[in-house]
């Protein structure tokens, strides 16, 4: 099973998705005209306008609800798996991935916006890939062809997100607790968890948006600062970590320049997984969120790419290559030769993932190091879970909005709850290796589908984007006319529009 898994994961994961994960980047960056440059201003604005609503929750909520998904063992055990098969090299990979990716999730996430609707049983907005892929060109000869592939993405993303990579999560947890306290057995944890689990996503979009706005920012902000201490207590480091990691990234660097494809692969793969510009999960938070206009979201989970990677992901980065802490392989795993050592004391025992960054703690805060990853790790992963969930629960309610019996729609919410439990009981309890070819698996299947997609249709969110910063420019507080835009089939926002210039005018000419 094994080897299935690992020869299914280098088809999906083969050379040629983490090129054009890259040529996306570039192209969307070219198309939205350094759009994540020019809109900063915007990405930090927009983040604490609007207000929730009884469909909707708050931008912030959104945004939250978004770096839960983002912000996980990717950002810890991710980061060190990057470095260690693919150099210090990855690391300036991943920030180019994240950079150009910011343009990339502004794309999807808009288009999540533009075509959302509202939950015919609950009222939420729901939204996401299978939503545009259907909508979006319904009004053409292709709307058959491209509603089977929005079926398509809705089958993938239920099993991806409800089976296949909350094991990644969920092992994280458990080895970055065994690793603190080796009494604490992988079923304990497993046990622990699932009920936590069981008890937050029982509760709807609601009670995860609010979990998760709560949770998610505190807990960056601890570890970042944490990650700080350390590379100020090593700040004569720090030059030489930026010039290893851009002269490995390149092949000028004598002992990584045989691995400058695999830094590329590396760095790329596990920047998608983590911040997953491109992926298809950031736009079912976006719809989520209660705004003017939808450009305002794709502008929000722009700037959530940024978070992700150049804060959280580069923290830990720092703190690993600053202390030495890390062992290269040359082969792509744990069986391969070792290339190169960090000149940190790691143990020689110690296994590629939470263990660098738990060693590179260590160094400044004796005998908290291991604690201090395993309870980051604990909240950045339980917290990703819970967003998996949300987005496998969107995507079934998809493929079940047509159907009226509220027996068979709990039912199928109920198996869909069992399912995410399950995988991560089996996450806690199984290897490394597994969960993480598993979860890469559920990555590519996504990223491949979605980004086909968004390359084909692109044209509403850059519509989206040129509208807004018309307005912007005449100093409007931006508001969304789809009919005015030539943008079909987004039929909430048109209702919302009708029913404002509606209210506008006065009684006596309504008649």
């Amino acid at each position: 099973m094994s080897a299935l898994i690992e020869w299914v994961n280098g088809i999906i994961w083969s050379p040629v998705l983490v090129y054009l994960c890259l040529a996306v980047g570039v192209y969307f960056t070219i198309r939205t005209r350094l759009l994540q440059i020019r809109q900063i201003p915007a990405m930090i604005s927009s983040t604490f306008r609007g207000e929730k609503s009884a469909d909707g929750v708050h931008p912030f909520q959104s945004l939250a609800m978004s770096l839960a998904g983002r912000v996980g063992t990717g950002n810890i055990a991710g980061v060190a798996t990057a470095i260690a098969f693919g150099g210090p090299g990855a690391v300036f990979w991943m920030w180019t991935v994240a950079f150009l990716g910011s343009s990339t999730s502004f794309i999807e996430c808009t288009l999540g916006q533009i075509y959302k609707e509202r939950d015919k049983v609950t009222g939420e907005y729901r939204g996401g890939p299978a939503y545009y892929f259907e909508k979006a060109l319904q009004h053409t000869k292709y709307r058959g062809l491209f509603k089977v592939y929005a079926s398509i993405f809705a089958f993938a993303t239920v099993a991806a997100c409800g089976f296949f990579m909350p094991g990644v999560q969920a092992n994280g947890i458990a080895t970055g607790l065994q690793g603190a306290w080796p009494s604490v057995h992988p079923w304990a944890t497993a046990v622990g968890v699932t009920i936590l689990l069981a008890f937050i996503v029982v509760g709807g979009v609601k009670r995860i948006a609010n979990f998760a706005s709560v949770v998610v920012p505190v807990m960056a902000l601890i570890y970042i600062l944490g990650a700080i201490i350390v590379a100020f207590v090593n700040i004569d480091q720090l030059l030489p970590v930026i010039s290893l990691i851009v002269s490995s990234a390149f092949g000028m660097d004598a002992t990584f320049g045989a691995i400058v494809g695999s830094a590329v692969e590396w760095g790329v793969k596990r920047g998608i997984y983590s911040n997953e510009a491109g992926q298809g999960t950031g736009p079912h938070a976006a719809a989520a969120a209660e705004v003017k206009h939808p450009a305002s979201q794709g502008f929000v989970q722009a700037m959530a790419v940024y978070i992700d990677t150049l804060f959280v992901c580069s923290a830990t980065a720092f703190l690993i290559l600053s202390t030495g802490m890390y062992r290269v392989y040359s082969g792509g795993s744990e069986t391969s030769p070792v290339l190169a050592e960090g000149p940190g004391h790691l143990d020689p025992n110690a296994t590629v993932g939470p263990a660098y960054t738990q060693s590179g703690f260590d160094t400044v805060f004796s005998g908290f190091g291991p604690a201090f990853i395993a309870i980051s790790l604990c909240f950045f992963a339980f917290t990703t879970i819970v967003a998996y969930y949300y987005m496998a629960e969107t995507n079934l309610r998809y493929l079940t909005r047509n159907v009226r019996n509220r027996t068979i729609l709990r039912g199928s919410q109920l198996a869909l709850q069992l399912l995410i439990l399950v995988a991560t009981v089996i996450g806690c309890v199984n290897s490394a290796g597994s969960a993480w070819a598993l979860g890469d698996i559920g990555v590519g299947l996504m990223a491949w589908l979605n980004i086909v997609g968004i390359l084909i249709l692109q044209k509403p969110a850059l519509k989206a984007l040129k509208d807004y910063e018309r307005q912007q420019k005449q100093g409007i507080d931006p508001v969304f006319n789809p009919e005015e835009l030539g943008i079909r089939n987004a039929d909430y926002w048109q209702v919302r529009y009708d029913t404002a210039t509606l209210q506008q005018v006065p009684p006596a000419q309504k008649h």
